[in-house]
């Protein structure tokens, strides 16, 4: 028999705060109903402000991350055009997938899983296209099988020098926020997220930011889409209104996992999110051990991959974490399974969620044959949790 609570330390779904679990317990609505959409038309303003957009529309669909994933391809793209992409993890492989299969041709990249989109390969590339026939770029932001943050400003100066038309496609699931993400100053035009992770919901609702360039170019598209058509959106939620049946208790979590966000404000949601994974990578560098990341440079702020030693079975240290301490690690994905796990540091969070993680993570790690001090790690975070917080942060808290 399991006591407390599961310690839900996994990239996604993360933790829902309580006050937003209890602001989605409502009873069923009439999604028709006169004065149904005015409530709702606070979030998409609201979503806009999460993405830092003024001139983008916002929609949501019921569905997940990889839903928006579809509705974004099939709505500014036609079969048989040539994308850029680059696969370097689990979800930039399955985005590119996704692209060959509704008919893209897809030109990849393919780098190292824990290597960041390669910006200057990029550039070399959309440079040489003289004839414009890329007509789109991807970017997975942050790569959560790897826990890796790519350049997206850097992608878009990419695209700025070489005076290169194609669209920018951003995959920011884990990333949207949680660490900085600039719509319209980086110039994205479709903007990818879902409920489940930054935003501290459960899972069930995609989210688009959709810039006036890929507005513009979903009139002309011709892949087949139904279901995602930006145009039936566009048609109900000026009105707050939903083409098919939304979820309503996820819009009601919503309106209060926005309203924690704006409370906090973006940029301390960033910092903090900085500050508590600094505190587990020290951690993780006291063990001796290292993350899939290449480079500190692109470490991410939202999940950690930790590489176990060759003799030890990542797989083993994340059932031990669950059977014997009722705490759930991250596992590897792919070619990963077996030698990473991963410690999720993203949305509801704070210091002392993330020393569980640690002294947890060491007992696991210990008894599955990692030579280790206890509380090596646990001491390496304090130091950098005990540190004076930033002055946007002491605000907030104030």
């Amino acid at each position: 028999m399991r006591t407390g609570i599961n310690h839900l330390f996994i990239p996604g779904p993360t933790n829902v705060p309580e006050s937003v679990r209890q602001a989605m317990n409502v009873p069923m609505q009439d999604q028709r109903a006169h004065d149904f959409g005015a409530g709702n038309l606070s979030l998409f303003s609201d979503l806009k402000k999460v993405m830092r957009t003024t001139a983008g529309t916002v929609m949501m669909f019921s569905g997940s991350g990889t839903g928006s994933w579809e509705a974004a391809i099939t709505n500014t793209l036609s079969p048989g055009d040539k994308v850029l992409m680059a696969r370097h993890g689990h979800f930039s492989t399955l985005w590119a997938e996704m692209a060959t299969r509704l008919g893209l041709d897809v030109e990849l990249v393919d780098l190292a899983w824990g290597a960041a989109t390669p910006v200057n390969e990029f550039a070399r590339r959309l440079a040489a296209d003289r004839h414009g026939k890329i007509k789109a770029v991807f970017v997975t932001h942050n790569e959560t099988a790897t826990g890796v943050t790519s350049s997206i400003a850097g992608v878009r100066a990419a695209l700025d020098t070489a005076m290169h038309d194609a669209l920018l496609f951003v995959d920011g699931v884990s990333s949207i926020g949680c660490i900085e993400f600039r719509m319209d100053d980086w110039g994205v035009d479709l903007a990818v997220t879902g409920s489940q992770k930054g935003l501290m919901m459960p899972a069930g609702l995609g989210i688009l930011g959709v810039s006036p360039k890929a507005i513009e170019a979903s009139k002309t598209a011709t892949s087949r889409r139904a279901y995602f058509e930006f145009s039936e959106q566009m048609k109900h939620n000026p009105g707050g209104y939903f083409p098919y049946t939304p979820p309503t208790q996820l819009l009601h979590g919503l309106r209060k996992a926005l309203d924690r966000m704006l409370e906090e404000g973006f940029d301390t949601i960033a910092a903090r999110h900085n500050r508590l994974a600094s505190g587990v990578r020290a951690a993780v560098q006291a063990w001796g051990l290292e993350t899939c990341a290449e480079h500190p440079s692109i470490a991410s702020d939202t999940v950690t991959a930790i590489k176990t030693p060759a003799s030890v079975d990542a797989r083993e240290v994340i059932r031990i974490a669950y059977d014997r301490y009722n705490t759930s690690l991250g596992s590897g994905l792919g070619p990963l399974a077996g030698k990473v796990f991963r410690i999720g540091h993203i949305g509801d969070l704070n210091e002392g969620m993330c020393l569980t993680a640690l002294a947890v993570t060491e007992m696991a790690l210990a008894e599955a044959g990692v030579s280790l001090t206890y509380g090596s790690g646990v001491a390496a975070a304090q130091t950098i949790y005990a540190a004076p917080i930033t002055n946007a942060a002491r605000v907030a808290a104030e």
